[in-house]
């Protein structure tokens, strides 16, 4: 059985998540992101392997097909996918396993690995949402306004996640993601299987 805990972080555009999953990363160990795959072509400064597992269409195709994916998506002419065989992989490791995913991918992960923990990520306020899109500076009025729209939906399936986050001061939002995987380190069935020889030694008779 693995000693990891697989958690699926969901936010919306804008909301933070890839900055707190990365100062996350940097502060505690044992955590590590799931890379993906997907058919789209790298961007400057992309490494595979690191950013994503870059393959082609027909490749992906055949994973999808002997069901390799814990979950996979088609958005726009790409897709995407999670490697099942990789995530279980680091799970039995003993490693935390971050899947930052939306809730699509959420609820498919969530029909095969039902004990995954979800997390959802959300902006303080509507206005602070728009004003974290607008300050990238490189979008236009119209641009700015479909993605308000897009991610007004994205929101809407915070209900189905077991935590929310709300990403107000950055170091508060960052301290309760943190504590969430420390809290959840020290559940007993975690515990009883990390330290099963400590605790044979503590509770042999005295004497």
């Amino acid at each position: 059985m693995s000693l990891g805990t697989l958690y699926i972080i969901s936010a919306p555009s804008g909301a933070g998540k890839t900055s707190l999953v990365k100062a996350l990363l940097e502060r505690l160990s044992g955590v590590v992101v799931s890379v993906s795959h997907t058919t789209r072509a790298p961007r400057p400064g992309e490494q595979d392997g690191v950013d994503y597992h870059f393959i082609n269409k027909v490749e992906f195709e055949r994973l999808v097909e002997s069901g390799d994916f814990l979950e996979h998506a088609q958005v726009f002419d790409n897709y995407y996918g999670t490697r099942r065989a990789t995530v279980l992989e680091r799970l039995e490791a003993d490693q935390d396993v971050i899947l930052e995913i939306d809730w699509q991918g959420a609820r498919q992960v969530s029909e095969a690995f039902p004990q995954a923990v979800k997390i959802f990520i959300l902006p303080p306020s509507r206005e602070a949402l728009q004003q974290r899109l607008m300050s990238r500076g490189q979008d236009s009025d119209q641009v700015i306004s479909r993605r308000m729209a897009d991610a007004i939906n994205e929101m809407r399936p915070y209900e189905e996640y077991h935590y929310l986050i709300f990403n107000d001061e950055f170091d508060v939002a960052l301290a309760e993601l943190e504590a969430l995987f420390r809290a959840r380190r020290l559940r007993k069935d975690a515990q009883q299987r990390r330290y099963h020889s400590e605790l044979k030694g503590l509770l042999e008779p005295f004497g």
